[in-house]
């Protein structure tokens, strides 16, 4: 999988769709902004949760959208596969297939 890629075009594929329904995304727009604002709990650990998530929800766009961010805000391979490690556990063997994705996205995402 080419993480730049596809996320380009699902960035692509977003852009259509709110231009399609501009009131459905500007809210999940402002919900997102809301969730992910600094806060008791830091935007770095907002994103790690975003991916264990991601992975035990076999998304394979949010892995990658929330590995970006979770980079770009200074998190460490190490980081993602413990996260990893704790969606695998809580959600067993698919859940761990995914976290290898993850992983993968953090090294391609970060180069």
């Amino acid at each position: 999988m080419d993480w730049k890629a596809d996320l380009a075009e699902t960035t692509r594929q977003i852009m259509t769709w709110r231009k399609a329904a501009p009131e459905g995304a500007a809210g999940f727009t402002a919900l997102a902004t809301a969730a992910m604002a600094e806060g008791a709990v830091s935007t770095l650990n907002k994103e790690l949760i975003c991916i264990g998530i991601g992975i035990s929800q076999k998304c394979l766009d949010c892995i990658g959208y929330h590995v970006k961010a979770a980079i770009r805000l200074g998190a460490t391979r190490e980081q993602i596969a413990e996260v990893a490690s704790v969606a695998t556990y809580m959600g067993g063997g698919p859940a761990h297939m995914y976290s290898v994705r993850a992983l993968e996205a953090f090294d391609q995402l970060s180069a």
